[in-house]
């Protein structure tokens, strides 16, 4: 698989590294053995990418042009990928909730992006668009390999079925457009920007899906995730970040919503999972200003300045931001669209230059 500037495989998840190192302390072991398995499984296939030679996915057929070409894989609680063919692209609905699910995920994936941005598929050539579900036993995460999705069913006590929020399914196939386009280092302050720009591209396919203005949208990434005795209501929140959970096992949702509480710890390859609460809030400050479909302005900038060729591999937070007011006076002129994004990265304590 190549990208410009070369392309170094990414193992990327939906439930940070911090939710499940906690919940592997739990003293029920019902909560903790899952969580420990997750982690151990997660540094496999982190470790796997790194060995692996990604080839070229001009390799792979590409769908015909404006429509998907999706395969959605049952694992059967294994780990070998991608595991048995559950639905082809235009095949009927089977009984099977999590394969339909998973398919409508990538079909509204593919969708945000050809008609809001006219891109064919996260690679822009219509790439085929390939997911696994039901993978191993108990499995906490939802991830993108840098090749395609892979969903686990979750343990039934902290996590439900990753394939229920929509959202969780776009953000991981919006980490295959930031590998396709700006390729951003999974680390730091860039690797936060990568997480930020799947929560907001996330956000903006659940939006789409429903049909919803960015008043009337929740701003939740990963609702419905949470199983009932958990004490919050998704992942994240880009409208508040920090206040997604509260939880007696989970402990309490660490993102900060300002360069104020920016958090500089060396896990989770730089706090990736933890900083990104800061541009997601730009993102909600600027949409919410801007009023109306959050995809077709604010959400517009943002794509903007991933796909551009100006947004650097190591790029800070400073840099984005003043990328994202240039594409906005680009795009729209002076006015109401450039003092949104403006103002929304001044509020979060960010500097443009």
């Amino acid at each position: 698989m190549t990208t410009h500037g070369g392309f170094e495989p990414v193992f990327c998840t939906i439930v940070p590294p911090h939710v499940l190192d906690k919940l592997a302390q739990a003293e029920d072991p019902a909560l903790a053995g899952p969580a420990r398995r997750t982690l151990q499984r997660d540094a496999f296939e982190r470790t796997q990418r790194r060995l692996t030679t990604v080839i070229g996915a001009t390799a792979a057929a590409a769908g015909a042009d404006g429509k998907p070409l999706r395969t959605v894989h049952d694992a059967r609680h294994g780990t070998d990928l991608p595991g048995h063919k559950a639905r082809g692209e235009g095949d009927k609905p089977g009984k099977d909730a999590t394969v339909n699910r998973a398919y409508a995920g990538l079909g509204a994936t593919f969708e945000l992006f050809l008609h809001a941005y006219r891109r064919d598929s996260i690679d822009g050539n219509g790439l085929p668009l390939n997911a696994t579900v039901h993978y191993d036993r108990d499995y906490n995460n939802a991830f993108w390999n840098g090749e395609q999705m892979v969903f686990g069913d979750g343990d039934g006590e902290i996590f439900l079925d990753f394939t229920i929020p929509i959202d969780v399914i776009g953000h991981e196939l919006a980490h295959g457009v930031t590998q396709y386009t700006a390729n951003l280092t999974y680390f730091g302050q860039p690797g936060a920007l990568n997480e930020s720009l799947s929560d907001v591209f996330g956000a903006l396919i659940k939006q789409y899906t429903l049909g919803q203005t960015a008043a009337e949208a929740d701003w939740l990434i990963g609702a419905g995730l949470l199983a009932p005795r958990v004490t919050g209501t998704a992942l994240r929140s880009m409208k508040e970040p920090g206040t997604a959970y509260d939880d007696d096992v989970l402990g309490k949702d660490p993102q900060p919503a300002t360069m104020d509480d920016f958090v500089r710890t060396g896990r989770d390859n730089g706090g990736v999972h933890i900083n990104s609460g800061i541009p997601n809030h730009a993102f909600y400050l600027a949409a919410k200003a801007l009023g109306g479909h959050a995809w077709e302005r604010a959400g517009q900038v943002w794509y903007d300045v991933l796909t551009g060729g100006e947004l650097g591999q190591q790029a800070m937070f400073t840099d984005f931001a003043t990328l994202t007011v240039k594409a906005a006076r680009e795009r729209f002129g002076e006015g109401e669209e450039l003092d949104a994004v403006s103002k929304a990265w001044e509020q979060v304590g960010v500097r443009t230059l």
